[in-house]
């Protein structure tokens, strides 16, 4: 019965040094799920940024108002007729 004792425990004691030590252990899989959480923030990030991005072409695609604000705001051009006026602040100098 010692016999038989003695190699369950060492069964024991060889599974439980696999569950925590050994390959595909608990340490790994915690680690895999830090892994797979910061991967999907991530991949939500870049699908926010994607969408952003479609809205944007289609935007360029279908109407003429955006390329006009894309000219404005990026070329600095300016409608026939129109004023263009830049207003600059002062800031006082410090010191």
């Amino acid at each position: 019965m010692r016999f038989i004792s003695g190699i369950l425990l060492i069964f024991l004691i060889m599974l439980q040094y696999r569950l925590w030590f050994g390959k595909n252990s608990v340490p790994d899989y915690l680690a895999l799920e830090d892994e797979i959480a910061r991967q999907q923030a991530d991949n939500d990030k870049l699908r926010k940024r994607n969408k952003l991005l479609y809205a944007d072409t289609d935007d360029l695609k279908s109407g003429v108002e955006a390329i006009e604000e894309r000219a404005r705001n990026e070329l600095g051009m300016i409608k026939q007729g129109e004023t263009f006026f830049r207003i600059i602040t002062n800031k006082p100098n410090k010191g």
